[in-house]
């Protein structure tokens, strides 16, 4: 038994909820009050016993039958109009666009009775379409079942458009951005992308649809009337039942309200179709999946790999282009690009080069391969790959693969069916599709995890399907952005190498997105520096180690970087001081100067001897970088500093933030770099 110690008090830890003020709960509870009331009144009156008899009277069964006919075709016409009425006000912007969607609210809004004045003074016989329908076609639509249909359309589409709009416009675009770089139609990416991840919205939406037509009244006897067998539904059956049988008025009521309860019981409140976040969703799973198969520890090793003719060869299987005729491992695609607009650079690579894009935040990497698949309205490329000008192609038949950041693997198809997605989109058959899908998620390591979901995978296992989705359609030009940035270190080492495999026998060229200095060296034969949208510096990577012309490329390489001008002394950075240089630039250049971290060397008293920079500091910050630390160091007399220095020359030191310490540099360690 728990021992309470004397003078405390014990405390147990319950999660308490605001309280709710009385002046909001009383009429919260009278709301409530008043819409159950009535619903209980059907309750209370209906007579029991007579229910059978009273919803099978031919009068009932004949209305019913007619109900589920009109509302039936009613839900059919709204899935027509509605679905790509939905999809053009979520996803394309065109002047009027909010006068269009007040046109589709109008209905839920307007007085049933007035909408079916207005039917009948549109498609009525002395309508504005209503002569036209009857002497071209001899279609009348007042007083005819199709009149019911039209009354019922027109009232109910409105919930199946707000709803699936609001469905598309919480699936992020980068899904069907994804898939068309892939090689698929825009009409393939909405039935096969677009429709099965909005599924939930559609049916939404759709049950809204068919229970609001099941339940018409006013529009349908305004502008249909009210004969029996052609345009007599239920709710005016309930109409006339309560002049001659209120009893059985309130039996058929009670079969209405029962149809509508269980719609919105079965919507659960999701009456808007809004999907859940796909992101969270998955990482939710993910970290469950992490757990239990972990990328570096219950894995398989990949299979080794194969030549580099025979693994061309072997994935080629089955590949088509967009246009139908087969790509061969023999073809060469070279690139020229003159992008314009945010991104502005001329781009000419030949056959097989990797280009690593790196640079800020906002420089215009995401930019620049957007561009190139013609995705984006802030820049626009003139792409030539090989003979070929595709700058007038659609994305789909550009050529083009595309691994966005985040993958974008389509969660309702498993890592098999993802990856042989474009190549069925390119005409391949399903069986050649599969096996070559198969082959790349066996090279890239996920061959285990064909048949599961991405929700079901790691983000790093994830990562691996995607860029297997990618090469496995054999592109003209291979975009990747960020592709190993999810992976962790053992892992990103092993599929570095795959990727490094596949691309050393790759005829087309790659640009790879990255702010990893180790993919930038080791993957790419140059590296282009962007900055706002410029070209900074595109050269070897080598190059760029040695003299790199950005701040932002030193810091990535974990050098000291200081933006400034050459003077006849040396070079005046920016933020002040002086620093004496060996090989001065001409006065009056704008440089870089370009400082390794391992050059500084860190005193407690002001040094003596040969470093002709030196300046006085306070430790800011003491980080590990391997076996080694970095400290950080601010000066008045000089920018930031940054000194790489052992464990063992910290201790002696007794360096410790804001610790005052002396820092030098010899005028042979400073570089500096022409901008």
């Amino acid at each position: 038994m728990p021992r309470r110690v004397p003078g405390r008090r014990t405390r147990t830890r319950t999660r308490t909820q605001p309280r709710t003020p009385v002046a909001l709960a009383l009429p919260a509870l009278l709301a409530v009050a008043f819409l159950l009331l009535p619903l209980l009144g059907i309750l209370a009156r209906t007579s029991w016993g007579d229910v059978g008899t009273h919803l099978t009277s031919p009068g009932v069964v004949e209305a019913l039958e007619l109900s589920l006919l009109v509302s039936g075709w009613a839900l059919v016409l709204s899935l027509v109009l509605g679905v790509p009425l939905a999809w053009f006000l979520a996803r394309v912007d065109f002047p009027g666009k909010a006068l269009v969607r007040s046109l589709v609210l109008l209905p839920m809004v307007l007085p049933p009775t007035v909408g079916g004045v207005a039917l009948l003074l549109a498609f009525g016989r002395r309508g504005l379409l209503g002569p036209w329908l009857e002497d071209t076609f001899g279609i009348t639509l007042p007083f005819h079942t199709s009149g019911a249909v039209l009354a019922a359309t027109f009232v109910a589409m409105p919930f199946l458009v707000i709803s699936l709009e609001g469905a598309l416009g919480g699936l992020r675009p980068s899904y069907e951005e994804t898939a068309a770089s892939l090689g698929a139609s825009p009409v393939r990416v909405f039935a096969t992308v677009t429709l099965p991840m909005v599924a939930p919205g559609l049916l939404a939406g759709a049950a809204l649809t068919w229970a609001r037509a099941l339940g018409e009244f006013g529009a349908t006897i305004t502008f249909a009337g009210n004969l029996p067998g052609t345009t007599q539904t239920l709710p005016l059956q309930v109409y006339l039942l309560l002049q001659s049988s209120p009893e059985a008025a309130t039996s058929v009521s009670l079969l209405l309200l029962v149809i509508a309860m269980a719609v919105l019981i079965a919507l659960r409140g999701r009456w808007t179709g809004t999907p859940q976040d796909t992101n969270d969703t998955a990482n939710r799973s993910r970290k469950q999946a992490t757990s239990a198969d972990d990328d570096t520890a219950s894995e398989p090793e990949p299979e080794p790999e194969p030549e580099a003719g025979a693994g061309a060869e072997a994935v080629a299987v089955g590949l088509v282009k967009g246009g139908g005729e087969r790509l061969t491992v023999d073809e060469r695609w070279a690139l020229h690009a003159d992008v314009t607009g945010f991104t502005r650079l001329t781009l000419d690579a030949e056959p097989g080069t990797t280009i690593a894009v790196v640079g800020p935040n906002g420089a215009g990497k995401t930019t620049l391969l957007r561009a190139l698949l013609g995705l984006t309205p802030r820049a626009h490329a003139e792409l030539r790959l090989g003979a070929l000008d595709v700058t007038a192609l659609p994305p789909h038949r550009r050529g083009v693969a595309w691994v966005p950041q985040d993958g974008a693997l389509f969660p309702h198809l498993s890592a098999l069916s993802n990856t042989a997605y474009g190549l069925r989109a390119r005409g391949a058959t399903r069986a050649e599709a599969r096996r070559t899908a198969q082959l790349w998620l066996d090279r890239l390591g996920v061959g285990h995890l064909a048949h599961r979901r991405p929700a079901q995978v790691s983000g790093g296992q994830a990562q691996r399907v995607a860029l297997a989705r990618a090469l496995a359609t054999s592109p003209r030009l291979l975009l990747l952005d960020e592709p190993l940035a999810a992976l962790d270190q053992t892992t990103r080492a092993r599929v570095r190498h795959t990727l490094r495999s596949h691309l050393e026998g790759f005829g087309g060229v790659c640009l790879m997105v990255t702010h990893d200095p180790v993919e930038a060296v080791s993957l790419a034969d140059r590296v282009l520096v962007l900055d706002e949208g410029r070209v900074v510096q595109d050269a070897p990577p080598a190059d760029v180690a040695r003299h790199p012309r950005s701040p932002w490329v030193a810091r990535m390489l974990g050098r000291n970087a200081w933006p400034g001008t050459a003077t006849a002394d040396g070079f005046a950075p920016t933020g002040g001081g002086l620093l004496v240089v060996a090989d001065p630039l001409p006065p009056g250049t704008r440089a870089l100067a370009i400082i390794a971290p391992e050059a500084v060397s860190v005193h407690r008293d002001r040094p003596s001897g040969s470093p002709r920079n030196v300046w006085p500091g306070t430790v800011r910050e003491i980080t590990s970088s391997g076996s080694r630390l970095r400290v950080l160091i601010t000066s008045d007399d000089a920018p930031d500093l940054v000194a790489e220095i052992t464990p063992g020359a910290a201790v002696e030191l007794g360096l410790a933030d804001g610790v005052p310490v002396w820092t030098s540099v010899k005028a042979t360690e400073a570089t500096v770099v022409a901008l």
